[in-house]
């Protein structure tokens, strides 16, 4: 029998799709940003309606059952609790009502703003993946299927991670009834040990967005990267830490504000926002004070779970396991030995989670396999979008080099070049992970600058990513724990951060990525050749976009980059392009 679960992240922000077998094998992954191009595919279908016939043809061929699982219940306590409390309307109540005659207690149009989309996008949860099945597979059964949305967060986090056994939390701006959840996970099992409730408790992820707009930027837009790298410049404020050291309290798993309610006591903060005419030490004061009280209070949660559960290892989920600054200081400042962050710990990684639970419930004897989910499940960019290219190119010159394409490509990023890979399937989560990536040499401290003026047109302080071979990385890193995700940001050792200039950043860390032969032959084959002709095993590495774009999904989005940028190499899959030499 053919049976496919197929879950979808309905969060009105970052919506994916995942695709799991009837053996819990994960088929595909992707959010939905990839495909429309459009930058967290805000209030955006997961299941595109002119997408779905071409998934379910070549990851679902002749179905006979499919499972449909969302990352958020139909019966939600949020709003129970929230949504009636405050009086947010749908978004035809919006319409109707209109903004300015809302009288909640909250008069914050952003909130009724997110809580209204939230509602729409979860009540149209699959409708289009029922016409596209119901019209190509009408004897297909159909079955439905609802999760908790932190529960989602803790699936994809332990489900895909090498343990038997963790400790497992969820931190995030808001779930179903609260913004943080902490789990039991053992042999497949999740056991809920506590979950915060009601507006009364804290949330790290609000507190992080209220950074973000206090340092000027877009939490919308998902501005957050900028205020952790800019948080390196910055020295501690101590006015501010003090007021946030009064505002949010932890105590065992409670994260609460003491004395008035959670917005009330944010607001308290506006007295340190940033403005146009702020120095930029002024914002990274803000910033790198906001980054370390942040973790500050995940080192007091996660080690009181340690506490509890007595688990050595980690898994963490939720939007702030985004945060590699603080992941990367769990096992000095805590008690756990390991800690897995899956590629996707945000909510594009739920629609995976929502499926995989799916799968859990109709094979509950499946034992774990103990090995890491590969990030590689996206999309692929097949060779007949390049023949295509080759009969009506005119001016690129292109070459087919199947056996030597990692010899070469190393060659020219030894020489300096700028270079766009695209190889294999497109990693599934937010960072470029050697198969939707722009690379470049990390010898030269001026790399940085000249990658953020020619190709990524964004701020000078923001810093890239080294992707380190494996067995060479414990020379380069303090402390160092396997990183695949490109999940943790560590202290590069002082006597190697000349070699690995334009990856240092201004504190002395790099966000890294671990890379393994049996995990990215080829990326792995390439960071070797590099290796040979340098003796640096490293390779500077950030994602195949442009600002305020997410990663290229197709062929024409990677060749658009490639044209308007100061890239100066085009690999794709074994074809090598480069721009007509100047004359």
């Amino acid at each position: 029998m053919s049976t496919y679960y197929i879950g979808l992240s309905v969060t009105y922000h970052d919506s994916s799709l995942a695709i799991v077998d009837k053996n819990g094998v994960v088929l595909f992954a992707e959010a939905t940003e990839r495909f429309l191009q459009n930058k967290r595919a805000l209030n955006c279908e997961p299941d595109q309606l002119l997408r779905i016939p071409e998934l379910l043809e070549v990851y679902c061929p002749n179905p006979e059952k499919i499972i449909i699982a969302s990352n958020w219940r139909k019966k939600r306590p949020i709003y129970e609790n929230i949504v009636k409390k405050l009086g947010i309307l749908s978004a035809s109540g919006l319409l109707k009502t209109g903004i300015k005659k809302l009288h909640s207690p909250l008069a914050n149009y952003q909130l009724h703003h997110m809580m209204a989309c939230q509602r729409n996008s979860i009540d149209r949860a699959g409708l289009n993946l029922v016409r596209i099945i119901k019209e190509y597979y009408p004897d297909c059964s159909l079955t439905f299927k609802d999760y908790d949305h932190h529960l989602t967060h803790a699936a994809i986090a332990s489900y895909g991670s090498p343990f038997v056994e963790s400790a497992c939390a969820v931190i995030d701006s808001y779930g179903e009834q609260g913004a943080m959840a902490f789990y039991h996970y053992k042999n497949r099992k999740l056991e809920r040990l506590h979950e915060a409730k009601g507006l009364s408790k804290a949330s790290l992820g609000l507190f992080y967005m209220k950074m973000t707009e206090l340092c000027g930027f877009d939490w919308l837009k998902g501005e957050e990267w900028k205020v952790m790298g800019l948080a390196s410049y910055g020295k501690l404020n101590q006015k501010l830490y003090d007021l946030l050291a009064v505002i949010i309290v932890v105590k065992g798993f409670d994260c609460s504000h003491p004395g008035e309610g959670l917005f009330q006591q944010l607001a308290k903060l506006d007295q340190f926002k940033c403005h146009s005419s702020s120095t930029l030490e002024e914002v990274a004061e803000v910033a790198y004070t906001g980054q370390v009280f942040f973790a500050d209070l995940m080192a007091q949660l996660l080690g009181h779970l340690h506490t509890v559960t007595q688990c050595d290892q980690l898994t963490l989920a939720g939007g702030c396991a985004l945060n590699s600054s603080c992941n990367g200081q769990i096992t000095q400042r805590t008690d756990f030995k390991q800690v897995y962050i899956p590629s996707a710990p945000a909510d594009d990684g739920c629609a995976l989670g929502a499926a995989w639970l799916a799968y859990q419930e109709d094979s509950p004897q499946q034992s774990s396999s103990l090995t890491l989910q590969t990030a590689y499940i996206g999309s692929v960019i097949k060779d007949d979008a390049l023949v295509r290219f080759i009969r009506f190119n005119r001016s690129l010159h292109v070459q087919h080099l199947p056996d030597s394409i990692c010899q070469e490509t190393a060659r020219l990023l030894a020489d300096g070049k700028l270079v766009g890979w695209v190889q294999g399937r497109a990693e599934f989560g937010p960072r470029a992970l050697g198969n939707r990536s722009i690379l470049a040499d990390p010898r030269a401290a001026n790399m940085q600058d000249t990658i953020n003026e020619k190709v990524k047109f964004r701020e000078m302080f923001r810093p890239f990513a080294p992707s380190i071979l494996h067995e060479h990385a414990d020379s380069y890193f303090e402390n160092y724990q396997e990183s695949p995700y490109m999940d943790k940001t560590l202290i590069i050792r002082e006597a190697m951060r000349d070699k690995i200039a334009a990856v240092c950043h201004v504190d002395g860390t790099g966000r890294l990525q671990t890379v393994k032969r049996e995990w990215n032959p080829r990326f792995y084959e390439l960071i070797e050749c590099f290796y040979g002709l340098t003796q640096v095993p490293v390779l500077l590495n950030t994602s195949f976009n442009v600002m305020g774009k997410p990663l290229i999904h197709s062929f024409e989005d990677a060749l658009t980059v490639f044209m308007t940028t100061g890239l100066d190499v085009l690999v794709v899959n074994n074809y090598l392009i480069t721009k007509p030499r100047d004359e």
